[in-house]
Parts: structure tokens; sequence; C-alpha cells
């Protein structure tokens, strides 16, 4: 106790007559503010942590990305990491729900942490660097199914959302044409077309639906958007070499996927010999090929680009379900503008299957980190 605090103290008890309300309430003030100065964690004022956190998954075995009771979900199973690495439950908002099935390249989401020390409960620490939350997530990420990751943590201001600061939204959907049964690695990671496509017929109805519209045709029952126009930014087709490890590895010569957009409306004739070659000769289409015994016939691969701020409820599968059945000669561009124009889903074609669908990239205007 303060030599003041004791003076004050002392004449408060010595007073012959009743203590004044004012001598009492100045003591106990003044006790108050000295508990407080003994209590005060050193460091940072106590505050809580907003992260953003870019995660990837297969979406094979998640009921969605949303939370949903007796469901595994991605949102459910990466706020049971967090609990376990901060000892505390968390919310998790994402920038883009996904369908059971869909996978993701970088789906983003935020969550807010107040770190609170193990050691001494109740006394709030400095936030934790991004770094170690990654690698702490991921540790316990690991040890469930091993489908989800975290793949980059940056800290954020607190007003910052992960949905609504999103500026667009990149989707890619995995096509592989032939009549070979589909490969143990790609299974429920594309959608295997038996046919051949012809894929300047569908980047000829990519023109068609790019752009501003309304794309009612193109909007699932259940929707909750309030209006069907949406602009979408790109809509391109892509040949790509098949691989497992798409979308790191798209091709041979280090071909990347901006490479591949770039040549998308180019004919099979001007693109290079190495990216097309080995795939039709390997396809199956175009008779038998002796490629030596244990040796898989590779399928055509084909990338469809879906760029935009937003989009309605399953229109990239709708998109997508018109495009095929342009490369396998059930549609014509006509019939793709009649579609556009009918402005209702019943005039479109089926939807594509969740397994060919790839949430590729959610892109921001970010504030910069501290250094």
């Amino acid at each position: 106790m303060t030599e003041n605090l004791k003076h004050l103290l002392d004449i408060v008890a010595e007073s012959p007559h009743r203590p004044s309300k004012i001598a009492k309430t100045a003591a106990q003030n003044l006790i108050n503010d000295e508990e407080e100065q003994q209590e005060a964690p050193m460091g940072p004022s106590p505050r809580t942590q907003r992260y953003l956190v870019a995660i990837e998954y297969i979406g094979t075995r998640f009921s969605g990305s949303q939370q949903q009771p007796n469901f595994r979900t991605v949102v459910g199973v990466l706020e049971e990491a967090f609990h376990k690495f901060i000892g505390q439950p968390v919310s998790i908002f994402c920038s883009s729900r996904t369908d059971a099935g869909v996978h993701a390249l970088s789906n983003v989401c935020h969550v807010d942490i107040q770190r609170i020390s193990k050691r001494k409960p109740g006394e709030v620490l400095p936030p934790h660097e991004p770094t170690v939350v990654r690698r702490a997530v991921n540790h316990f990420l690991q040890k469930n199914e091993g489908d989800i990751m975290v793949i980059d943590v940056q800290c954020v201001p607190a007003d910052f959302h992960a949905r609504f600061k999103a500026q667009e939204r990149t989707y890619f959907y995995r096509l592989l044409s032939g009549p070979e049964p589909l490969s143990t690695f790609e299974r429920d990671r594309a959608w295997h077309v038996p046919e051949e496509l012809d894929i300047l017929a569908m980047q000829e109805a990519c023109k068609v639906l790019v752009g501003h519209h309304d794309f009612s045709s193109f909007r699932a029952a259940g929707c909750q958007a309030k209006s069907p126009i949406r602009t979408l930014d790109e809509l391109n087709v892509s040949k790509v070499v098949s691989t497992p490890y798409f979308p790191s590895i798209v091709g041979q010569n280090n071909l990347t996927m901006e490479d591949l957009h770039a040549s998308s409306n180019k004919s099979e004739s001007d693109l290079p010999v190495s990216s097309i070659s080995i795939d039709d000769r390997a396809s199956g289409f175009n008779g038998e090929a002796s490629l030596g015994f244990g040796i898989r016939r590779r399928h055509r691969c084909f990338v469809v680009t879906a760029r935009a701020r937003s989009f309605l409820y399953h229109q990239v599968r709708l998109l997508v379900g018109v495009l095929k059945a342009v490369g396998t000669g059930n549609l014509t561009i006509s019939d793709v503008e009649r579609i556009l124009n009918a402005k209702s889903v019943t005039a479109t074609s089926p939807m594509a299957p969740a397994c060919g669908l790839y949430l590729g990239h959610v892109k921001y205007e970010l504030p910069r980190e501290e250094v």
C-alpha cells in the first residue's frame, strides 16, 4: 500500500467526527486505482485479432462448407481445429459457400481470436503471428481426414469481412473426355464425358454467355439472391494436359493456367504440339494407340474458367452443363441464346455434377501488413 493511501486512511480513521462521504469516496477510488494498476497485464492492451485464412480442401467427404448439425462440413472441421489450438470456441465466416462434393483450391474465411494465457487464465496475451496460426491449425487438421489445409493467414482489421470484402471469385471446372474408364486418381475430381468435345463450339458458346445478363436460366431453385442480374467477367474453355496435380501442373513445358487462358481462343492447330499431341494419341479417339503394356490411355482434359464478383446458386454448374451439351453437339449456339433469353431454369440443360467444380481464387484489396 502506498504512503498516500496510508495517510488518507489514517486521516479517515482518526477523525473524531463521522467521516465524510467525500473522504470515503476518495479513499475507495485510490484503492480501486491501485488494484487496477496491480492487475493490469504487461504488454499491449487486451484485444481480439481478426485473421483472414485461405484454405484448400477436397470436397468429396464434406457435406458442403457451411455448418450443419450432424454433418461433416468445412466450417465445422475448421472451427474444431481452431478450438483445439486456442482452447475456446470460435466462429468461422467463409467468403464463398460450396456444396457437397465441390472442391477449393483457395477458399477464404475470417476468424476472431483472443489469445488467453494457458498458465494464467484470464490474462490476455499479444496476438499470435499468422505463421503460428497456420502451422498450429494445420497440425490439428492433419489429425482429422487430411483433406483440408490452411494455405495462408494474414492479420486484417476488425471490420474486414471475408464475404463482403471479396472483389471477385474465380471457379474452375474440369471435364475429362474419352471412352476409357476414369482413373482411380481422378475419381470425384472431374466430370467424365465419354463423348468427344468440340472445344471451338464451346468457346463460341462462351461468347454468348459472358457479360452482363439476366441469368435466371442459370439460377437453381432455392437461390436466395435478390436479383438474377450478374456480370460474368470471364467464361472460357481451355484444353490442358490431363494430370492429377491440377492446377499446379496443367501442361508440359511448365505451361501455367494464365498461358492456357491466353491460348483459349486459338484453334488446336495454333497450340504448341507438346500441349496436345500426347493426349490426342492416348485419348482413344483416333484409334487404338500402342502405348506399351501398363501405360494408361489418358483423357482429353478441358477446364472451364468462370470469373465474376458473385454468382447465383449453382450458376457455374448450370453454365458448364450447357457448354458440355454444345461440345457434344446436343445444343447449337442458337440454342444457347434461346436458353439465356428464356429466363427460366427449366430451359437449361442438366446441371454438371459437383465433383468437377473447384473454387480457384477469391480476390481482395488487402491492407498492407505491418513490417
